[in-house]
């Protein structure tokens, strides 16, 4: 328990202390704190429950518990909401243009109560996929001591004797549209796959992010793995409103533990779990809220020395749930710290080093777990990290690639099938005219030409549903969902919106994919391509106004993170 005797030197006196603040404290007594209670250190809890989503419909009860923790280590809880979106329901629909947009508007209304307040710590949750890095840009930007608590993923489903996950029911979805599965059996996966609370269990983008925190210093060791619906996940929320109390009497902030080598351990641990592409564009974020110098490149340059050490859906079959019984994420960093793949001198939110936090749990080595799903650096399911970042004419800025196949070194070179959005790709896959060789590319989905930046789960699932994960090439410059597998390459920059060569792209024209060599190109002389250039007009904006018009017109480029912060712009 953290001692507090007068309150003195704490950010929220300013609101709770004088004569002239007994307004402020009538309006706390209305919601029954007391003279001790206003004296303590006033933590924020951000919290997104929700009933729109199966990640956040149990963050009361998980904010319940980091709210008793924080009363009972001498602390005054301020729990506050924000929004989510979820990613799964929104999928395939116009409604997923939100998403991305939930990220910016998580930071920016928890960094408001955080400004407008005066707390002086923050536990923020999180549970879908746009939550954790929204609630780490909010933490960044506000720099208050504070403590990241992610929700848990959901247990896997059972079909058939197998367990199944969501990436299962939308690949069903391509099996139903080609004949290889019967609707009732697509019917009996979609009521087995998600049975409860959680996040989707994959390695897809939530549980990917909640490892990320772990590495980055944000989340206390061994946080991301316990299920949402399991008593151990009460545990972590506990410990997350202890350890806040104790960052405020330390003065723990962001920027006293986030540096370059911080997101490079984060970059290792994903490319070596296989974690999702969303996490570049997340980090990137994170990075430049930071002003820490991060590019796209690092990601390939950091990949290259890191093997892929853990074999999760939507590469492999095994779920979150799987890593949690032997041991969770410091399993595979202390792989990686043992290999000299890691900064373990890097520090955390708990005050000690990654280091040091590896020695004080032990973790077990991989080579004594009996996980099939898990291998030794030195006998690595790859050479190299499951992220690639693919550069040439098609994408100047590039593009980013999570390789599940097992050959490292694919060229796939084929016609494009041009298509100005999802919706009329998914036609044309749901029609069953995907040829073996086929370039399809999706544009106007960027940042600013979706606007939002969609993700495209049920193309690619459906693809994959119809046994063309192998043979046919996805392009796109919006987003593919962390449950996507084969040969899926997003965040193609600049867009299409502005300009970029993705937009001269015309039916037909030959594309390579060569994954050796980071290459992404078109066939086409560069005189065509200026005169197309010359031709080009901008879509025009779909939306004349709101939220979606708004955002829109703020975010950057991919390359960077698309952020709309102004302040965490890089060029």
């Amino acid at each position: 328990m953290v001692e507090h005797s007068d309150g003195d030197g704490l950010r929220s006196s300013e609101v709770t202390e004088g004569t002239d603040r007994a307004p402020h404290r009538a309006m706390f007594r209305a919601m029954g704190f007391d003279d001790e209670d206003l004296s303590a250190p006033m933590i924020g809890v951000a919290n997104p429950a929700a009933d729109v989503t199966p990640c956040n419909v149990h963050l009361d009860e998980v904010g319940a518990e980091t709210v008793d923790a924080i009363e009972a280590s001498g602390g005054m809880p301020i729990e506050f909401g924000t929004i989510t979106i979820s990613d799964a329901i929104s999928m395939g629909t116009e409604g997923m243009k939100a998403s991305l947009i939930s990220r910016e508007v998580i930071a920016d209304s928890v960094e408001l109560v955080a400004f407008g307040e005066y707390v002086d710590g923050l536990v923020t949750l999180g549970g879908c996929d746009k939550n954790m890095p929204g609630m780490m840009m909010a933490m960044i930007r506000a720099d208050l001591p504070g403590v990241f608590l992610y929700g848990g993923s959901i247990k896997p489903g059972e079909h058939d004797g197998r367990a199944i996950t969501i990436q299962n029911v939308f690949e069903g979805v391509g099996s139903v549209a080609s004949g290889d599965m019967s609707e009732d059996e697509l019917d009996e996966m979609e009521r087995q796959a998600c049975p409860g609370a959680g996040a989707c269990g994959g390695m897809f983008t939530a549980n990917t992010m909640a490892s990320i925190a772990e590495a980055l210093g944000f989340s206390p060791l061994g946080a991301a793995s316990a299920p949402a619906e399991d008593p151990e996940r009460d545990a972590v929320a506990r410990e997350a409103g202890e350890l806040a109390l104790d960052a405020v009497a330390d003065g723990r902030s962001p920027s006293d533990f986030l540096t370059r080598e911080s997101f490079e351990n984060a970059i290792a641990l994903q490319v070596a779990i296989g974690g999702s592409t969303n996490a570049v564009l997340h980090l990137l974020a994170l990075a430049a809220e930071a002003g820490i110098d991060l590019s796209i490149g690092d990601f390939d340059t950091i990949s290259d020395r890191t093997p892929k050490i853990a074999n999760f859906q939507p590469g492999g079959e095994r779920v979150m749930n799987d890593l949690h019984e032997v041991g969770g994420v410091p399993v595979v960093l202390g792989a990686l710290r043992d290999a000299d793949l890691l900064h373990a001198e890097a520090l955390t939110v708990t005050g000690e080093t990654l280091g040091e936090a590896l020695d004080r749990i032990d973790p077990p080595a991989i080579e004594s777990l009996d996980a099939d799903y898990l291998r030794p650096v030195d006998d690595p399911f790859r050479t190299t990290g499951a992220i690639t970042i693919l550069e040439g004419s098609l994408a100047p800025e590039g593009s980013v690639l999570k390789v599940t196949a097992s050959d490292v070194d694919t060229v796939h070179e084929g016609p494009a099938r041009v298509f100005e959005h999802e919706e009329n790709a998914m036609q044309y896959v749901q029609d069953d005219r995907v040829e073996s060789g086929d370039v399809i590319v999706i544009r106007n989905e960027g940042p600013r030409g979706g606007p939002g930046m969609r993700e495209m789960l049920g193309v690619t699932s459906a693809v994959a549903g119809q046994g063309h994960a192998d043979d046919v090439a996805l392009i796109t410059d919006g987003r593919f969902s962390g449950a996507t597998r084969g040969l899926s390459i997003g965040h193609v920059a600049p867009e299409a919106a502005v300009g970029g060569p993705i937009g001269l792209l015309e039916d037909g024209d030959i594309v390579t994919v060569d994954v050796g060599e980071r290459r992404l190109d078109l066939d086409v002389s560069e005189a065509e391509l200026e005169r197309r250039r010359e031709a080009f007009e901008p879509p025009a904006q779909q939306y004349e106004g709101g939220v979606l018009r708004k955002y829109g017109d703020l975010f950057d480029s991919a390359a960077n993170g698309a952020v709309t912060n102004p302040g965490a712009k890089s060029e």
